[in-house]
């Protein structure tokens, strides 16, 4: 990989260099295009850029808590929806009992966040056990299902018309953050030949066009004695994923992009030490990342940029304004008393603006959008 360098434009009091050691009383602000990738400007303000009183209109950062969403019914595709575009959909569902039917989603590649629970998943591919903190990936139109160990919840993220990708690591090269050698696939194990029958009649509940099918077999469709290839159902744990990091730096987050789709990335902020330079930012920087919607989804931990937050919650920043870190956390990275983070957290950035479902309407938190506001320095 290799690229022409560039000589940024400067005006007035600046920084030497992007995020770390600022003018004196300065906020920095990053104004970027396409997700951190393309060209960026690094503001310095006197005010911290989310120091807003008061927001009128539908563009305001959200939070909402899936805690809260109502159980519909025991079929995964049609779990309640969350948010929404052309090229994701974002759903919660909870299963507390084994499936007796098969799912298959014959719109997109399925990615599948296990945020609480355990058990067994399976699949055209065969048998995959999971626990917590898994995501699984199930390629389009495969047939599926799961017997929970424990009561399972789980964030479905749909990649409309489009598939899971592995992200390009560039020069860090591709062992970095996780080893593709350590992703478990689905296997046709003793447990699977165990569940296959030929007397039983099964059904296969498949969503297409954002329509259900219901199709019955008098047999059970899972009934694969081998197969090979390169095109399965895997899943990565977050305990697997070893973080790039800089202790003079504050990484952006596309540096820990764990799946690539169309029009959207998933990544994967877990547990690490915090920049330990003094001069280097410990919370994310503020930016605007005016070409991304930016949505996390907390599962563990105490997330270290903002407070009030617990496992299940959601935050969505619409794209176009500038954000970043609460005001306490802020000034707490200025300190540096904690050493490092613990929370877990998945992150979904979508190039076209997402729409929020009544799922995530009927639990939204009305009083987030003022979260950040302060008064102004010397009022």
């Amino acid at each position: 990989m290799r690229k022409w360098f560039s000589f940024p434009l400067k005006e007035g009091v600046t920084s030497h260099q992007a995020h770390c050691d600022l003018p004196e009383g300065t906020f920095e602000r990053e104004c970027g295009k396409e997700g951190f990738f393309g060209p960026a400007t690094h503001m310095y303000h006197q005010h911290a850029p989310t120091g807003w009183s008061e927001w009128e209109g539908d563009l305001r950062p959200h939070a909402f808590d899936t805690n809260k969403v109502e159980e519909v019914g025991d079929n995964p595709m049609a779990a309640p929806l969350l948010m929404s575009n052309p090229n994701v959909k974002v759903r919660l569902w909870r299963c507390n009992t084994a499936m007796k039917y098969l799912a298959r989603n014959g719109d997109g590649d399925d990615c599948l966040f296990i945020h609480q629970g355990s058990g067994s998943l399976y699949c055209d591919y065969g048998h995959l056990s999971f626990t917590d903190g898994d995501y699984i990936i199930i390629p389009r139109s495969t047939n599926w299902r799961i017997e929970p160990d424990a009561p399972v919840t789980m964030l479905m993220i749909e990649a409309t018309h489009g598939s899971y990708l592995n992200s390009d690591r560039g020069i860090v090269g591709e062992h970095a953050i996780f080893d593709p050698a350590m992703l478990e696939h689905a296997a046709i194990d003793e447990r699977f030949i165990a569940q296959q029958s030929n007397t039983e009649t099964w059904q296969v509940l498949l969503k297409s066009r954002d329509s259900m099918n219901r199709i019955t077999y008098p047999f059970n469709p899972l009934d694969a004695v081998g197969w090979k290839g390169n095109l399965t159902v895997f899943r990565l744990n977050w305990r697997d994923i070893r973080p790039l990091m800089s202790h003079r730096y504050h990484l952006p987050p596309s540096a820990h992009t764990t799946f690539v789709a169309n029009g959207f990335v998933i990544c994967t902020f877990v547990p690490r030490p915090i920049e330990s330079d003094p001069g280097a930012l410990k919370v994310p920087f503020y930016h605007n990342n005016d070409d991304y919607d930016e949505v996390i989804f907390y599962h563990r931990g105490e997330f270290f940029s903002r407070d009030n937050i617990h496992p299940g919650m959601v935050t969505h920043h619409p794209c176009g304004f500038p954000h970043g870190p609460h005001p306490k956390a802020f000034a707490a990275g200025k300190k540096h008393a904690k050493k490092e983070t613990d929370e877990v957290a998945v992150m979904i950035d979508t190039r076209m603006p997402l729409d929020m479902a009544d799922a995530a309407k009927q639990t939204e938190l009305d009083d987030y959008v003022l979260s950040w506001r302060t008064p102004p320095r010397n009022a």
